[in-house]
């Protein structure tokens, strides 16, 4: 017990470290977003708030529309992380689980949309969007983000799925289950982890997206937060207290989500790395 309790103490300055890295940022603007204006430009800068105060709170929540933004960012990620699951699901299923012609140009292509920069795509999707007429609507924004998310969705789903022994599938149907049956009653349970870890990529990647929206959000009715913080910046000041307490209130559904699937996450993009 010794020399491994020896061999493992150069891990934790390292776990620190990473802890310490990782959390400054949200630690730095969670005091930034307490302090008064005048505070925010002291030097040297102050680790604890002289004066704590819900000012900046106070201003984001009911002098801006932050609110709004943050329903509209709920809405198309959620959407989006529906759709996304579902459409993931039923094609790394079908990729995992059957042989037909062309399977293997179907997979480069995918691995090919996913390695387009962000700013080749905005164009013609900015032209298809505005001729079905969907520029500056949820609907809009739900079908360009499943653009970012669902390649990689269905690269971890067909991991998974390659992993879960297809004996366990022929046996629910030899039992009277359908396919889709022994998919939703089998398959998915097993691939619970998987499933989770892409709930979690697809939210987050959409709730922090900012060019998309920039570029097909026109008004307040559609715009996410994201641009909201920009909103905090004008051509000559910044009101960094405000941003400070925005992006606060940004991080808590991500923070939210992280700790109800911690586990599942984790195991999730590990487990696919091993299995198949």
């Amino acid at each position: 017990m010794a020399s491994r309790t020896r061999a493992q103490w150069p891990l934790y300055p390292a776990i620190a470290a990473v802890v310490v890295v990782t959390m400054f940022p949200f630690l730095w603007m969670l005091i930034s977003s307490l302090k008064k204006l005048s505070e925010l430009y002291t030097v040297p800068p102050t680790w604890i708030p002289e004066a704590p105060s819900w000012a900046n709170y106070t201003k984001v929540l009911f002098e801006s529309n932050v609110p709004r933004y943050f329903l509209n960012s709920l809405v198309i990620s959620a959407g989006s992380t529906a759709i996304a699951l579902a459409l993931a699901i039923l094609a790394s299923y079908g990729f995992a689980r059957f042989k037909f012609r062309g399977k293997s140009l179907a997979i480069s292509l995918i691995i090919v949309g996913q390695l387009l920069p962000t700013a080749a795509i905005i164009v013609p999707l900015y032209v298809v969007l505005n001729w079905l007429n969907l520029l500056n609507t949820y609907l809009g924004l739900i079908l360009a983000y499943l653009i970012l998310t669902l390649p990689l969705s269905v690269f971890m789903l067909i991991s998974y799925f390659r992993g879960i022994p297809v004996e366990l599938e022929e046996a629910a149907i030899v039992d009277g289950a359908s396919r889709l049956g022994a998919l939703l009653r089998i398959t998915l349970p097993l691939s619970l982890p998987g499933v989770v870890a892409v709930i979690v990529y697809a939210f987050v990647t959409t709730w922090n997206e900012f060019i998309f929206a920039l570029c097909f959000a026109i008004d307040s009715s559609t715009k996410t937060l994201p641009i909201g913080l920009s909103e905090f910046t004008t051509e000559f000041n910044t009101d960094w207290g405000a941003v400070m307490a925005a992006s606060v209130i940004m991080t808590v559904p991500i923070a939210i989500l992280f700790l109800a699937m911690q586990k599942l996450f984790v195991g999730g993009l590990t487990a696919g790395g091993t299995k198949g």
